[in-house]
């Protein structure tokens, strides 16, 4: 089967269900033009993509899945064809792995609280010096988006690097179990879903999940300067990062506005990388071990690591008006990768440095302390504190705290007055960092400070 181009010779869903005929891909919704497609109707808490199959007809599906026991529409053409399946959802993984199955290429899992998007893409501009690769584009990293987006690889892919992400025990593993990765990397514990989990512990063992699929003699490189995962460590581990007792350490890493260069203690080689943070050295690092497991040489992986091509809106360096600089990490957040940009920020040659914080969201019931706790990383260099929503205040009445402080902090309710209160102060030697969950959209701060 190939989901690219020509498709789907001989799929088995089951022991009595065969797909034998050819599609140009697969497809979930009914929205999208899908000329020769093939149509799989989720069920979810509130629609059912069974409903929507004369819209997916229209939009140019050629046959679909369809659950068992479910209405057919009268208004379907003749001879339109149904494979009849007990769950949609199983199906489409099903078709997943025989798929993978069929192209056979090295799977690459990633998942990690943070960097997870950013050492994806890491890792696959330093593969596709040397390899055809595909990677999860957007956020299809999870039970719908990983399939999907195993389906949608060419049938010349010979490395797949898969996001795996998730919000509870358990998501992981089916994901790993569905992609078979031959290696994955777990970037790092934070405290992202620890609404949903309880503890940071908790998150660990289930980023750690992604073990349970790799195939035999596959590796897993995991975050060794992080205790809770020490508990994991075997064979099959390879630990990466600062600290000397590292199987892999980095080492003489120098940074400026323009990024690091670095190496790793096993080499002679020097890397750079146009990446803003000292994290992101360490996913580089990931995608050097990775490369090199893959005999990739060591100028073509420097190579790839300075033609990354990253998810939008994760420290992403952009010209300002008044010829400043904005730095737009407003994807997503957690306290401990807001800590971290906030320290990239410390560290840039600029004289006025200001920060734009907001909300966090999904922390549960310590969502006060863990907001609180950002503060610890904001003081000097820094010169301005704009923090916004009720959540983001959290991080302002800390930072009041502190009678010492000479920094400017504020407290707004909306984004417009934030956008008042920046334009006067921008002009060469300004720096502005903006950062929240997903969901404050912070985005539209970027927007009216760039030039």
């Amino acid at each position: 089967m190939s989901i690219t181009g020509k498709l789907v010779r001989k799929i088995s869903l089951s022991s009595n269900v065969e797909i034998v005929q050819e599609f140009s891909g697969v497809f979930t919704d009914s929205r999208k033009e899908m000329k020769d497609g093939l149509f799989v109707p989720l069920v979810g808490e509130r629609f059912d993509g069974h409903e929507f199959l004369l819209h997916a007809i229209q939009n140019g599906a050629i046959a679909a899945v369809w659950e068992k026991g479910k209405q057919i529409p009268r208004e379907i053409p003749n001879q339109f064809p149904l494979f009849f399946v007990e769950d949609t959802l199983v199906a489409l993984q099903e078709m997943a792995k025989v798929y993978l199955e069929q192209i056979q290429p090295t799977v690459i899992g990633v998942t990690g609280s943070n960097g997870k998007t950013t050492t994806k893409d890491i890792i696959t501009a330093v593969l596709s010096t040397t390899y055809s690769t595909h990677k999860t584009n957007g956020n299809f990293n999870n039970e719908i988006g990983l399939p999907l987006t195993v389906l949608a690889m060419p049938a010349s892919c010979e490395v797949l690097i898969l996001e795996m992400g998730m919000s509870g025990l358990r998501e992981i593993a089916l994901l790993s179990e569905i992609a078979r990765p031959h290696y994955a990397v777990v970037t790092n514990i934070g405290e992202s879903h620890i609404e949903q989990l309880g503890s940071r512990e908790a998150i660990a063992k289930a980023k750690m999940e992604i073990a349970e699929g790799l195939r035999n003699n596959g590796k897993v490189i995991i975050d060794g300067d992080e205790p809770l995962l020490f508990p994991y460590t075997t064979n099959e581990m390879i630990t990466c990062g600062f600290s000397e007792q590292n199987d892999v350490t980095i080492v003489e890493y120098e940074g400026d506005d323009n990024g690091f260069t670095f190496r790793l203690q096993d080499s002679n080689f020097q890397y750079s990388l146009p990446l803003l943070g000292k994290h992101n050295v360490h996913n580089a690092a990931y995608a050097i071990i990775i490369g090199k497991l893959l005999n990739v040489e060591e100028k073509n992986i420097n190579e790839g690591l300075n033609q990354i091509a990253l998810t939008s809106m994760r420290l992403e360096k952009k010209q300002g008006k008044s010829h400043s600089i904005i730095i737009d990490d407003a994807y997503n957040a957690s306290p401990t990768s807001m800590r971290a940009a906030i320290e990239v920020i410390k560290e840039l040659p600029y004289e006025k440095k200001i920060v734009v914080l907001g909300d966090i969201y999904e922390l549960g019931p310590d969502e006060e302390s863990l907001h609180r706790s950002v503060a610890s990383a904001v003081d000097k260099p820094i010169t301005h504190v704009y923090t916004i929503g009720s959540k983001g205040k959290w991080i302002y009445d800390e930072l009041q705290k502190n009678s010492h402080n000479t920094m400017v902090v504020k407290s707004f309710e909306n984004k417009e007055e934030v956008i008042a209160e920046i334009l006067p102060l921008l002009d060469e030697k300004t720096i502005v960092l903006v950062k929240a969950s997903r969901g404050m959209k912070l985005e539209t701060i970027v927007e009216q400070l760039i030039s």
